[in-house]
């Protein structure tokens, strides 16, 4: 059975996407890099900010978005569909960070996963 490995980002709307950054930056000392990768270790997690208007996380209800790593990008979703989950036909491949996924989960909440590069 697929698992996931861990938290691989967290994402969140905002009307000024970079004041926001700059403040998690400023205030709490959150420097994501321009890949938006904060590295607290070995793992990095991948910290941004969108506009308000998005279309990323689905619904424009949903404020927030998580990002879960996982090993095998292509089983999970597999598994997933069999368990008759709301899997997206679509992959999406970021060269040097790697590919994602997503499902939204029974509350309607957009998921995005991640296998890393």
């Amino acid at each position: 059975m697929e698992r996931v490995l861990g938290i691989g980002g967290y994402f969140m709307r905002a009307a000024d996407p970079a004041g926001l950054r700059a403040w998690y930056r400023d205030c709490l000392g959150l420097d994501a890099d321009e890949l938006c990768l904060w590295r607290q270790g070995s793992v990095p997690t991948m910290f941004a900010t969108f506009e308000s208007e998005t279309d990323y996380f689905g619904s424009r209800a949903q404020q927030t978005m998580l990002n879960f790593r996982v090993r095998d990008l292509d089983a999970m979703l597999a598994q997933l569909r069999a368990r008759g989950a709301d899997v997206a036909e679509e992959t999406q491949d970021m060269e040097g960070v790697g590919r994602f996924g997503w499902v939204t989960d029974p509350e309607g909440n957009r998921v995005e996963l991640c296998q890393p590069a």
